[in-house]
């Protein structure tokens, strides 16, 4: 099983159908949920699901604590904006605190349209949490670093 950084092929055509909305306070809901190394995320992926590609467990779970839920947790999106010719997409950062789990890589999907995949996030490794805060930074939203680019 491994976990691939990639846009979404299903969501590239689905981006056309307008079926997702990035809008901040208006648009779609978005979420974040990480997996073990045992999952298999990747361009192919379509759906959030607990156990992508058949492995056991692939959805983390709490070493101790109650910091992640199954479903993970909701982002805060920033409305799309131009940088140069390059339609951006942002999310703010996300924490989970007193943290216990060990975490391969994310998915982020539209948990307001039937859970649609966006994008795969490979971490290069797990990063594992004891008794503490984990956290996602996503990058600068510039044309050539944003987490969602359109160019």
């Amino acid at each position: 099983m491994t976990i691939a950084s990639a846009v979404c092929s299903s969501f590239k055509t689905e981006v056309l159908q307008a079926l997702h909305n990035f809008t901040a306070s208006s648009g779609n809901s978005f979420k974040l949920a990480l997996y073990t190394s045992s999952a298999t995320l990747n361009a192919t992926t379509t759906a959030y699901a607990t156990n992508p590609g058949g492995g056991s467990n692939t959805e983390i779970a709490n070493a101790s604590g109650s910091a992640y839920t199954a479903g993970g947790k909701a982002l805060t999106s920033v409305t799309p904006a131009l940088s140069g010719t390059t339609a951006c997409c942002d999310f703010a950062n996300i924490s989970f605190t007193s943290a216990s789990f060990t975490a391969n890589g994310c998915l982020i999907y539209n948990d307001t349209n039937a859970d649609r995949a966006v994008c795969t996030i490979a971490f290069g490794g797990d990063k594992t949490v004891t008794s503490g805060t984990f956290t996602i930074e996503f990058p600068a939203a510039d044309s050539s670093n944003a987490i969602l680019r359109i160019a």
